[in-house]
């Protein structure tokens, strides 16, 4: 079984074994997601070729950074690409007609919804540096208490792990904050 860096490698270097994967993986969640919501098998299926062919140029794309799981990407693609169907009077818009500035917008936002607290805590937490990032995981992850991290990082005193802890979480919330300006403008941009 592949891994979603596999996955994403071979999606853009256009290995087909990833499609057969993705689909497998991902079409059942999708195909009931349609169906639940006044759609078809066929309509379902219409929906995930439609995710996969966005999926592959936004990852084709150098300054593209998948900052969710595959799966919750494909679902906030297909979600969006859905609604966006079932607003439209004439059901047999074209996909071609729905490649713009707005509608990628429009994708971010549901990807961002998608987003499980895991996933925006990994985002952030491979955005802080490398000595913060351990830190966290140990203290976090692992539960160690705060004497075994002033034992393994050598701080001096208890005090000065816990201020580093402080220091390494203020890392997390500014780019917390920052993020989040950053999807007010795109929300803006959108309404």
């Amino acid at each position: 079984m592949q891994t979603n860096t596999e996955i994403i490698i071979d999606l853009k270097g256009e290995n087909n074994q990833a499609f057969g994967t993705l689909y497998k993986n991902y079409f059942g969640v999708v195909n009931r997601f349609i169906t639940n919501n006044s759609g078809t098998n066929h309509d379902a299926e219409d929906i995930f070729q439609d995710a996969m062919i966005v999926l592959v140029a936004k990852l084709r794309q150098d300054d593209f950074v998948l900052e969710a799981s595959v799966k919750t990407y494909i679902m906030a693609i297909a979600k969006n690409l859905w609604f966006k169907k079932l607003r439209t009077a004439n059901r047999e818009t074209e996909f071609t007609a729905i490649h713009n500035e707005k509608f990628y917008a429009e994708i971010s936002l549901a990807i961002e919804q998608e987003k499980t607290y895991m996933d925006k805590l990994q985002y952030y937490i491979h955005q802080i540096s490398d000595h913060c990032r351990r830190l966290i995981h140990d203290m976090f992850f692992k539960n160690q208490p705060i004497k075994q991290i002033q034992q393994d990082y050598g701080y001096t005193s208890i005090h000065n792990a816990q201020n580093q802890k402080h220091k390494c979480v203020e890392q997390i919330r500014k780019i917390k904050e920052k993020e989040s300006k950053k999807k007010c403008k795109n929300i803006l941009i959108v309404g």
